[in-house]
């Protein structure tokens, strides 16, 4: 290209760059400048909570078993009844245990009757059973008769051997006597333990009605009816849900402001607009070494049985720590890409600010990092606002 040809090239683009700055500057002087709403952060006494997660835990569940051999013969309850206390599960058929039952009251019966009881009298003294009362009274006449041989072997009237005759002969009645007694004495046992053979007996009748151990709710069933069922077998899960338990693990720097009897605030995603009271009941006295955490528990009260075992929660543990902080509306902070800013005026410009952040406090958030009680900064809308925007206050 030759010389003048470049030269004019050269001044058409400069005049291109000429007229393109000032455009520019025309446009920036014409910007329009965005009305913004400003607030001094402000210092508030903070009185602070500690946030953890935890699991809703029923606060009792047992696996009920089987006392007594049988066949399950009626379901009383099933999966998801609410049971109390002492309230039939399932039913077992009886007649066997009926039968054994009326065995051992059949073999009660004849105990008492060779002891002279009646069927349900108290028992009487042992000098009155017919065995005892009969051996005394042999007793007494061979005494009787001893007593008139030896009087007469006194006087000569009377023989060495007819003497001898009556000592045996008391002897053998006394002997008889002693043996009643002991009879009897045995007797009156086996009586007691046929006593508690029939209330053994009577008791596994009873326990054919497997019962509820307390209130609660069905929460699995482990046996179908007609199924036959040994002693110690499993045969329903029941769940006390009032209240709840809930457990959760708490970072050990917050182990001075956590005490038993604190309130919580719990949520969980199945009510998300509820809160759910409840207190902490129990402290664990170490800290776990892996976690660095401690463990404590919760109840929740829940008579309506709306929150269930297993439940993922989110807890709020109010204390008793009052702290001074630098706070803003939560409006105020533009999140992106895992960082907080708030916007300052300089100069009618906006100049963002990074900030780390705190507690929530209602519509309020603490500031711990990046801003001074004070400064005033744009309050509302600003997730459209940028860097160096031209803003005016309303």
């Amino acid at each position: 290209m030759k010389g003048p040809a470049l030269t004019v090239l050269l001044l058409l683009n400069v005049a291109a760059a000429a007229c393109s700055r000032e455009s520019g500057v025309k446009a920036a002087a014409g910007e329009k400048a965005h009305p913004v709403t400003l607030e001094a952060a402000q210092v508030r006494d903070v009185r602070r909570q500690v946030d953890v997660v935890g699991t809703l835990a029923a606060k009792e569940e047992v696996i009920v078993s089987a006392e007594v051999a049988g066949r399950v013969s009626r379901l009383v309850h099933d999966l998801g009844d609410r049971v109390a206390a002492g309230t039939p599960l399932i039913e077992l058929d009886p007649e066997k245990l009926q039968y054994r039952a009326d065995g051992q009251r059949a073999t009660l019966e004849q105990a008492r009757a060779r002891y002279g009881a009646s069927a349900d009298g108290e028992l009487p003294p042992l000098d009155t059973v017919p065995t005892v009362v009969s051996t005394k009274a042999q007793l007494d006449a061979a005494q009787q008769q001893l007593d008139r041989a030896r009087n007469l072997a006194s006087r000569n009237l009377l023989s060495q051997s007819d003497l001898e005759i009556a000592q045996t002969r008391y002897d053998t009645a006394k002997a008889a006597r002693d043996q009643g007694l002991a009879s009897a004495r045995q007797l009156r046992a086996d009586i007691e333990a046929q006593s508690s053979s029939v209330r053994l007996a009577q008791r596994e009748l009873r326990d054919a009605v497997i019962r509820a151990p307390f209130d609660g709710y069905v929460a699995e069933r482990l046996v179908s009816p007609g199924q036959f069922v040994q002693p110690q077998a499993p045969v329903m899960r029941i769940v006390r849900l009032q209240p709840l338990k809930l457990t959760a693990e708490v970072p050990e720097k917050f182990a001075p402001w956590i005490e038993n009897g604190r309130d919580m605030a719990v949520k969980v995603d199945a009510f998300p607009e509820q809160v759910f009271a409840g207190k902490v009941v129990r402290i664990a006295p170490g800290v776990n070494l892996k976690s660095r955490a401690f463990a404590i528990e919760g109840e929740v009260p829940n008579p309506d049985g709306k929150l269930k075992p297993g439940t993922f929660a989110r807890v709020q543990i109010t204390t008793d720590r009052v702290e001074r902080a630098v706070t803003i509306p939560v409006s105020a902070v533009q999140s992106r890409y895992g960082t907080n800013r708030v916007f300052v005026v300089k100069d009618g410009q906006l100049a963002g600010r990074e900030v780390v952040l705190g507690d929530r406090l209602g519509d309020r958030v603490e500031v711990s990092q990046g801003l001074e009680a004070g400064t005033q900064i744009v309050a509302t809308d600003v997730e459209q606002l940028a860097d160096g925007m031209k803003v005016t206050s309303k």
